[in-house]
């Protein structure tokens, strides 16, 4: 369902020590993501037939971070929205055959994500 969050991911530096900290706390199951070009880690929570969040082993290259997102129709049309309230677009990527998504900031400065899954 569009404008619901429906995803979220926990970056960090150390995803295997995030998969055992999450794992023992919540019982959360990890599994790699076959798609994925780097270490993403899908997770489903206890009882959930389906992922609903993931890991990204990002080598140190960001701060760590844990964001929700928040599936839109259009990626870009919810970008042009952000900016027009006075929020940041800090990255996206738009794609046809994929999922597009994008990493925003609020008007406080905060990080959040947006995701279209592939029409059709």
């Amino acid at each position: 369902m569009h404008n619901t969050v429906a995803w979220f991911e926990v970056g960090t530096d150390d995803p295997d020590g995030a998969q055992r900290f999450y794992g023992d706390l919540f019982g959360w199951t990890f599994a790699a993501d076959p798609k994925a070009p780097m270490d993403y880690r899908l997770i489903t929570q206890g009882g959930g037939d389906r992922p609903s969040g993931g890991v990204y082993g990002s080598k140190g290259e960001f701060p760590n971070y844990a964001i929700f997102s928040v599936q839109v129709e259009d990626v870009e049309a919810t970008c042009a929205k952000v900016e027009g309230l006075g929020g940041k677009v800090v990255h996206k990527v738009i794609s046809e055959a994929d999922t597009s998504f994008a990493y925003l900031k609020d008007v406080s400065d905060n990080l959040f994500g947006v995701f279209a899954p592939p029409a059709g």
